[in-house]
């Protein structure tokens, strides 16, 4: 798998990275998630679990790995997973965030399983849980979620000391969400410390169904900002999981045009994001060593412009790709 920059930030990023929300907690809102582990919630057995997933995405030429303090003990994994593996911090790229407190106490069923607020005290504390966790391999430290109404653009305490950390060398950068997300990344942009702007990588959400991003996220590609793409599966909606009778008519296009490439749905989805100019890495949410594999057969599609034309007509509106995305339940 081909290494390359991740924009301005001197990383060296694997076109395919591996994201850990979905191992690192019992429940998530994946498709299908409960019978990916298989609904072994034990904690050394999660571990085992991911550390396999994590095997098959290294084997598979994986070298970013995101993970986030409300992800459970993703982390906890992560870290292990280095260690027992003797991987060096430069081997690999590590991007982790924080913003969402991890609420639902292991259990499935939770009544709120993450609870956000982007205050100086919930990063002066995650930071210190990242770093006891990651130590040498916290490469990036992304805002979780930042959006216009939370406020945390505006927040010059937060602000000045996400610029304190970047004076260590450790790179800034924020997620996005919601059907806002183009108009925060163009706020984030215009965001200075110290003569410097703050944020030079961005992980967005963009599939087949939801790319109303996509001029802003090529304009900060344009200028040097790194893009990872986060949810190219729409949390399996893009994957032969999706039998919601109201999606059958995308699904069937979706179906057509794998048919003609000779790959997946899944890996479809991806290769849809990897044909994107704008993208530096397309991460991938496999919960099983067999979904990663078959995620990582992505790279070796040979997308065309007649794939580009036929899957145009699938895209939802961003309200209601958001809308629907909401609905779906932690399992």
């Amino acid at each position: 798998m081909n290494a390359h920059l991740l924009g301005v930030t001197g990383l060296t990023v694997s076109r395919l990275g591996l994201g850990l929300a979905a191992l690192g907690r019992p429940g998530y809102i994946n498709l299908g998630h409960a019978q990916d582990l298989a609904h072994q919630y034990d904690v050394a057995a999660m571990r085992d679990h991911a550390h396999a997933v994590l095997d098959a995405a290294w084997a598979a030429g994986v070298r970013y790995y995101d993970v986030a303090r409300s992800y459970g003990r993703a982390e906890d994994f992560l870290s292990t997973w280095l260690a027992s593996r003797h991987i060096a911090p430069q081997a690999v790229t590590v991007g982790s965030k924080w913003g969402y407190t991890y609420t639902a106490g292991w259990s499935v069923d939770a009544a709120a399983h993450e609870v956000k607020e982007h205050s100086l005290a919930v990063l002066t504390r995650q930071l210190a849980e990242s770093r006891g966790w990651l130590a040498g391999h916290l490469d990036l430290y992304q805002i979780h979620s930042a959006t216009l109404d939370s406020g945390v653009l505006a927040d010059t305490t937060v602000l000045t000391a996400l610029a304190a950390l970047r004076a260590e060398r450790v790179r800034i950068g924020l997620t996005l969400t919601g059907p806002r997300q183009a108009e925060t990344l163009r706020r984030a942009l215009d965001v200075v410390v110290d003569g410097e702007q703050l944020f030079n990588c961005v992980q967005a959400t963009w599939n087949l169904l939801e790319r109303s991003a996509a001029p802003a996220l090529q304009a900060a590609h344009a200028a040097g900002v790194g893009v990872i793409v986060k949810e190219a599966l729409a949390n399996g909606r893009l994957t032969s999981r999706n039998n919601d009778v109201a999606f059958a008519p995308r699904r069937r296009v979706l179906e057509t045009v794998a048919l003609r490439l000779q790959t997946t749905l899944d890996a479809l989805a991806l290769a849809a994001v990897l044909a994107q100019p704008w993208v530096d890495v397309v991460l991938s949410g496999a919960a099983t060593v067999e979904h990663l594999q078959s995620n990582a057969a992505a790279l070796a599609v040979e997308w065309d412009d007649e794939a580009t034309a036929q899957l145009t007509g699938i895209t939802e509106t961003a309200d209601e790709y958001w809308s629907t995305r909401s609905a779906l339940k932690w399992n």
